[in-house]
């Protein structure tokens, strides 16, 4: 039997810690100067679609990693405890996620004929990194994220809205909220709001 030759480590899939990394480089490269606000968005796209080691290294081999390792320690890998909930559905009705709740990596929300909101302002996040997966049929989905947070928000609207005024970098180690789905014939609002609580923190 032939000798199979050593597969190339670029080739072996990333992880979501490796994309978290690639987004650290590219949120300071961006705040450095080094990138424009628009090859950060289309580059943090990139981040989210990645596969490999290779796609995320096309992403950040002309800049430099500044990255603090003490800094990426207080947000990677999931915290301790169960979060409030991880779906809300409002169905000729509403929803809210407001105040001090725990947010997971993962949450998605649902609005038909109905209007929900989700305010991340006092939340505690379990991860370093949320994603919101916000669908509006017909009714309306209102996103409250804090205004020192990075934001990368890419929902489609059809015969709707799905704002995305609010992406753009945060301040250093400060989590990352992506908002991603769909509205039709309803409309997904992402706002940037100053946070009730400035000692917000992940809770560990």
């Amino acid at each position: 039997m032939a000798t199979l030759p050593d597969r190339d480590p670029r080739e072996i899939r990333a992880a979501d810690g490796d994309r978290d990394h690639t987004a650290s480089i590219l949120r300071n490269a961006a705040g450095d100067g080094r990138l424009t606000m628009e090859e950060f968005q289309e580059r943090l796209s990139a981040v989210y679609t990645a596969k490999t080691y290779a796609d995320l290294e096309l992403l950040t081999r002309d800049l430099p990693d500044l990255t603090s390792p003490a800094t990426a320690q207080n947000y990677t890998g999931r915290q301790s405890g169960a979060p409030t909930s991880t779906v809300a559905i409002g169905v000729m009705g509403g929803f809210k996620r407001v105040g001090r709740w725990r947010a997971p990596r993962n949450f998605t929300a649902l609005a038909f004929w109905g209007g929900g909101q989700i305010d991340l302002r006092e939340a505690v996040f379990t991860d370093r990194e949320i994603k919101i997966r916000a669908f509006a049929l017909m009714g309306g989905i209102e996103v409250i994220v804090p205004e020192d947070a990075e934001v990368f928000v890419n929902g489609i609207g059809f015969m709707g809205g799905f704002g995305h005024e609010a992406s753009g970098v945060g301040r250093p180690n400060a989590p990352t909220i992506v908002v991603t789905g769909f509205a039709m014939m309803g409309g997904v609002d992402v706002k940037r709001k100053a946070s009730k609580n400035k000692n917000r923190k992940l809770e560990s």
